[in-house]
């Protein structure tokens, strides 16, 4: 599904209403009837429970009516709050708000209210819908629209906005002065960039999107290069397993991971690979950890290397490594290395020779800082996974800071002067393709921010390409099943409680999932 700007989708609306000849209230009617729809499918059975619509003047607080409408014909107990005076609504939304009161009646819409009785019906709604302001937004929020929102986000009652929260930048994500804070948002058509980055991640909740009729060629002729990836984008790419394979079907994984003390790195790796359905897997590292990595992942193989006094790595393991990555089907490189001198060397030698798939993560990452011209001879794209601070050191001056301000556009510049597949990790991945394509997951969840769910992500990747898959389609289908299967996790033990090895739990289920019942996130 494509992700898309506000212009994009201006555009989008523009040419369904003039040139398909679907009139502008009919697309808002199906946006009303989604955002109900959602409501009931997310948060069960509304009746009984009080909701309070809070609208503005523009088309939004049109979509809001039709919720209204639509909730009030179920016997939902409804009062809308118009943040303007019924003779400032113009076009559909005017239309819209002219429906809801034949039914309902003028007096269940509140108009103009004072800031006492917003916070009344705040205090007195168990689901609040903010339907305030819609993409077109680009200045602070101020006046009555920002004592809403403050109220809105003081309330424990749950909220939903509609398109995207009132206050978030659609393009950017970034707050524009404040921002509802949602529990769901319901977006229309496509998803708007800003729901991906920024605080946009934070304030939109868990993200719906909503077919308003919107005619797919339409989408196709903006030549957009950003997807957000679901079920049944990767679903294709996974790997077929027939009757008759054996286990040299799916390929042999190879992994070149740990040190002293970070032997658990290299074994997440591992069984990771396994999970992810690769044929063999063998983990190189180490002599003085072999043993560990062998006794915590028995179905893996090990080869135990020439060590320096740390037990990193030596200079005396590079034969044996050359040997290593001509005789994997693909090679992560990089969980628990250590970022000992000498054992970085090894890694920039590795990387400057391997012609085969390769899977960069890690201290592998930290030793390519201020060489990455070694990234551009390689014949096949390597999978870089850094997260910003990892990505900041590959670009030598900028901070973690100048990274997050601007994730889209230095993964895109990244991969593409650097003939890298860039997975940049963070609360929404971003894959980057060499040639400026651009997918994002809306998986995964906080709790993943844990030691260890870096080395499980390497690990899917390298079993996905030891299994023949092309690097640009292992690292989108490695982002979302990593990020699904810890969502997944997550509803069993909850956001604090969550541990890297739960991930490999239930990556099985998360494949299953994709295959099999096409969900997205649970």
């Amino acid at each position: 599904m494509k992700i898309v700007t506000a212009h994009q989708m201006r555009e989008l609306d523009r040419r369904t209403i003039h040139e398909a000849g679907v009139p502008g209230k009919t697309l808002m009617e199906r946006a009303g009837a989604g955002v109900a729809s959602a409501m009931e499918d997310t948060f069960g059975p509304l009746k009984g429970k009080t909701v309070t619509i809070f609208c503005g003047k523009g088309n939004n607080g049109g979509d809001g009516f039709v919720v209204a409408r639509l909730l009030r014909q179920k016997r939902i107990a409804v009062q809308v709050c118009l943040l303007a005076h019924a003779r400032d609504l113009k076009g559909d939304a005017k239309l819209m708000y002219q429906r809801f009161v034949r039914g309902a009646g003028r007096s269940k819409v509140l108009s103009s209210p004072s800031p006492d009785r917003v916070h009344r019906l705040v205090r007195d709604s168990h689901v609040l819908v903010d339907a305030l302001l819609g993409t077109g937004t680009s200045s602070p929020v101020t006046g009555p629209y920002q004592e809403t929102i403050q109220a809105m986000n003081a309330s424990e009652a749950l909220v939903v906005s509609v398109d995207l929260p009132s206050g978030i930048d659609a393009d950017t994500g970034d707050t524009l002065g404040t921002a509802v804070q949602a529990d769901l948002t319901v977006t229309f058509g496509n998803p708007k960039l800003g729901l991906f980055l920024g605080a946009g991640i934070d304030h939109a909740g868990r993200v719906h999107c909503v077919d308003i009729g919107i005619p797919s060629q339409y989408v196709e002729d903006l030549r957009l290069s950003i997807e957000m990836l679901t079920p049944a984008t990767i679903r294709p790419w996974l790997p077929k397993r027939q009757a008759s394979s054996h286990k040299g079907t799916f390929g042999h994984a190879g992994i070149i991971a740990g040190s002293s003390g970070k032997s658990g790195a290299a074994a997440l790796a591992a069984k990771a690979a396994l999970r992810s359905g690769a044929g063999l897997v063998t983990v190189a590292t180490p002599a003085g950890v072999q043993a560990s990595v062998a006794s915590g992942v028995p179905e893996v193989m090990t080869l135990p290397l020439p060590e320096t006094a740390e037990q990193t790595l030596s200079r005396e393991a590079l034969p044996l490594l050359q040997t290593f990555l001509q005789s994997r089907s693909a090679t992560g490189m990089g969980p628990g290395l250590s970022t000992q001198p000498e054992t970085a060397d090894v890694v920039r030698m590795l990387i400057d020779q391997c012609d085969r798939p390769l899977v960069i993560d890690a201290d592998a990452l930290n030793a390519l800082a201020g060489h990455t011209s070694l990234l551009r001879s390689r014949p096949i794209s390597p999978i870089l996974t850094p997260h910003p601070g990892e990505m900041a050191r590959l670009l030598g001056e900028s901070t973690t800071a100048t990274v997050n301000a601007n994730l889209l556009g230095i993964a895109r510049d990244f991969a593409r002067t650097h003939s890298s597949v860039v997975v940049l990790k963070g609360a929404r991945t971003i894959v980057a393709h060499p040639q400026g394509a651009t997918s994002i997951s809306p998986t995964g969840n906080p709790g993943m921010a844990t030691a260890g769910t870096g080395d499980v992500l390497t690990g899917i990747l390298t079993g996905l390409l030891a299994q023949g898959v092309s690097p640009w389609d292992a690292a989108q289908i490695g982002v979302f099943l990593h990020g699904l299967a810890g969502d997944l996790a997550a509803q069993a033990y909850g956001y604090p409680s969550l541990m890297a090895g739960d991930l490999l739990a239930y990556l099985p289920q998360a494949i299953t999932r994709v295959l099999h019942a096409g969900a997205a996130r649970p």
